[in-house]
């Protein structure tokens, strides 16, 4: 009988024991059968992971995640390709989102197609004021900036702004000079009203044109929501899980942050905050501010304007206009000061530089105060045009390039008129500028440029535009790798934004934000990537853009 009963006891045993080890972790999420682009530090590989409670838990082969974890939704992948969510470490997402209201005026090949446009436009959407964006002078057969005279015979009595694609320079008809006051005596310290026999052009520079904008009517809360949602809904299509909005006031980060609470937004925001007394008592002076979904710690500066308006701050003058040499926004002073209240209370300061005194000017005052090498992480946004004894300063003071691969490839047809060949040997020098620190980031600047990251990409290996010109590359001696670039929209974007630990890559403890596409970014003939739609787009592990949806 004791026998028996012996038996019986190692047979319940080993049963139990069998039962333990074949028992299966659940999860949320699996995935599997897919080629899972990891972004470790190895740039590794898998087939499989696993989610749990929105993040990754586990990576590995589809046979061995199968086997350890179990859940309610596995999902086969059938072979795509999986990468972590992109990051947009530079863009400004909610003046995006606005503009989707107004007239769509990128790649316009004339100025009478622009009057066309927004003939089209007012007729579908009548409004006090004609609003447009995305214009470029430089694509066009006379490449001069236009006179109000030709928006004055269309648009008489309705106010008309139309912001230049670098959102630096802007054409006003003579109705909305009117209304903001400007003549042709008006003057403004970090701006320019455009004169010609007297009379206003009606071009204005950089600060000029907030003597307009200021006359607009301002928009409802539900203009600002629907605003924000249109925008996250384009940016989950293109693949984007993570943005950073470069110039936010006080009102829109709390609108942000509200949405997200409420679980409307889903796309992670790090603010940029701009220098306004506001921004700095209510969130600079209590420090940095921090949800999953929202990072307030970064004030966004301006140095100078832009090279297509020939507002971007140089050491010379334009080789195009002999006697310019662009202007600084604001007084070094100003910087300066704002720089070291950031410092003091643990903010980064990313300042938007394009010119070469502009960048010599804010690496130096970056310099004062950081000393030596740091982990701060302060940014200059662009670093465009960069003088040849400048670019160690980068590293001396651990200052990190944030750079937009795709400026390279729409300035380069225009950008030697502008600076001479000898300058440009320091223009758009991604790979040297990598070289100070080891990392960037890679970001595209939308609305300047199209919202789409893999536009960014593509530039940044491929150094060409979308006609595939030039057919050897531009200054490819700067190109990154593929994998630099993949890195310069997730890993080290995240790190931009000290977020490195949490996205940016898909390792056991980050967010599982990821994207699919049926083919390998890394290997794929370049010039496709630019029509690879993405497949689906996951946030914490929830899908939020399946393609044909």
């Amino acid at each position: 009988m004791k026998k028996i009963l012996l038996v019986a006891a190692l047979v319940i045993v080993a049963a139990s024991a069998f039962y333990c080890n074949t028992r299966k972790t659940e999860a949320d999420l699996i995935v599997h059968n897919a080629n899972v682009y990891l972004v470790d530090e190895a740039f590794s590989t898998a087939e499989a992971f696993a989610v749990k409670d929105g993040k990754i838990v586990e990576t590995g082969s589809s046979k061995a995640i199968l086997k350890k974890f179990t859940s309610s939704v596995i999902t086969d992948m059938e072979g795509a390709f999986v990468y972590p969510g992109l990051i947009d470490p530079h863009s400004h997402f909610f003046g995006y989102g606005r503009s989707l209201a107004n007239a769509d005026l990128m790649g316009v090949a004339s100025f009478e197609e622009i009057i066309e446009i927004l003939q089209q436009h007012h007729e579908k959407y009548p409004s006090e004021w004609l609003l447009g964006r995305g214009w470029d002078q430089n694509l066009w057969p006379v490449k001069e900036f236009p006179h109000r005279s030709q928006l004055d015979a269309v648009f008489p009595d309705i106010p008309v702004l139309l912001t230049r694609v670098d959102g630096h320079a802007a054409i006003a008809n003579t109705e909305a000079l009117r209304r903001a006051g400007i003549t042709a005596r008006t003057r403004m310290a970090g701006g320019d009203v455009i004169v010609r026999n007297g009379e206003p052009t009606g071009i204005l520079i950089d600060n000029a044109i907030g003597l307009v904008r200021r006359q607009i009517p301002a928009p409802t809360l539900q203009d600002e929501i629907n605003a924000l949602l249109n925008a996250q809904t384009n940016t989950f299509a293109v693949g984007l899980t993570s943005v950073s909005d470069a110039g936010l006031a006080t009102q829109a980060v709390r609108l942000i942050d509200s949405l997200q609470q409420a679980g409307a937004m889903k796309t992670r925001i790090y603010a940029m905050l701009s220098p306004t007394e506001e921004n700095f008592e209510t969130f600079v002076k209590n420090g940095p501010y921090k949800t999953d979904y929202l990072n307030v710690r970064s004030v966004k500066l301006f140095a100078d304007g832009a090279l297509g308006s020939r507002g971007a701050r140089l050491i010379e003058d334009y080789s195009d206009e002999p006697g310019n040499a662009g202007l600084l926004v604001e007084t070094p002073d100003v910087m300066a000061e704002v720089s070291r209240k950031a410092f003091e209370h643990g903010y980064q300061v990313a300042t938007h530089a394009i010119g070469d005194s502009a960048n010599r000017l804010m690496l130096h005052i970056y310099g004062e105060i950081l000393k030596d090498k740091n982990d701060l992480r302060w940014r200059i946004e662009h670093a465009q045009i960069v003088h040849p004894d400048d670019f160690d300063l980068f590293g001396k003071y651990s200052i990190i390039p944030s750079i937009q691969t795709t400026h390279a490839t729409s300035d380069m047809i225009w950008a030697y008129d502008r600076l001479g060949t000898e300058r440009m040997k320091g223009a758009y020098a991604y790979q040297q500028l990598l070289q100070q620190n080891g990392w960037l980031p890679n970001g595209s600047d939308f609305p300047v440029e199209r919202i789409n990251p893999l536009y960014g990409f593509y530039a940044a290996f491929a150094r060409k535009n979308h006609d595939g010109y030039p057919e050897g590359g531009f200054q490819m001696e700067n190109a990154l790798t593929r994998e630099q670039a993949m890195r310069g929209m997730t890993i080290w974007a995240a790190k931009a934004q000290f977020e490195e630990h949490e996205k940016g890559s898909l390792e056991p403890g980050k967010f599982a934000d990821f994207i699919v596409v049926e083919k390998d970014l890394m290997t794929m003939p370049a010039e496709e990537i630019l029509t690879l739609p993405i497949k689906y787009t996951f946030v914490n592990g929830q899908r939020v853009f399946a393609s044909g949806n």
